[in-house]
């Protein structure tokens, strides 16, 4: 009975120590800002609504270390119910520069596009508009973000 138990325990502490380390890397690898807050605070099921709303900071969720803000009570639970259906593609690091380079650049919350399902924010500051360049790039859509997967797979050691 004692085997077991610290049998029990010892998967337990591996669980728990697993999930540590999945946070610390999301939180490294992650477009954040000092708070651990994802895409400068914008709700991320409201991208999907149609229009980007600050999240307020009474409604939050963490989702791997990553904590995100919502408008809404309702917004709140929807992403708790389905995270990785709102979390933004490449960790909120802008979609064009990881398809065409690899890099990690920061974003303009406000410039964002909805593909396949997926949430993706790019650059735009200083008259250069990354989504303009996404869509004008040469490849397909399809191809743009296979090439960018491809790219923020190797920031995940994937």
């Amino acid at each position: 009975m004692q085997k077991k138990i610290i049998l029990l325990f010892s998967f337990l502490l591996v669980g728990v120590f697993a999930f540590a380390q999945t946070a610390a890397q999301r939180q490294q690898q992650y477009n954040l800002d000092g708070k651990h807050l994802a895409l400068e605070g914008y709700d991320p099921v409201s991208y999907f609504q149609g229009k980007p709303q600050k999240g307020k900071s009474e409604f939050t969720a963490e989702q791997g270390g990553v904590t995100y803000r919502f408008a809404s009570k309702a917004n709140q639970e929807q992403f708790k119910s389905t995270p990785g259906k709102y979390e933004p593609a490449y960790g909120g690091w802008c979609a064009y520069a990881m398809a065409a380079k690899g890099e990690k650049v920061e974003i303009d919350p406000l410039t964002y596009k909805i593909v396949d399902g997926r949430l993706l924010v790019f650059y735009n500051a200083f008259f250069n508009n990354t989504l303009e360049k996404w869509n004008e790039m040469s490849i397909s859509e399809k191809e743009r973000l296979a090439k960018a997967d491809r790219s923020w797979g190797k920031f995940l050691g994937k």
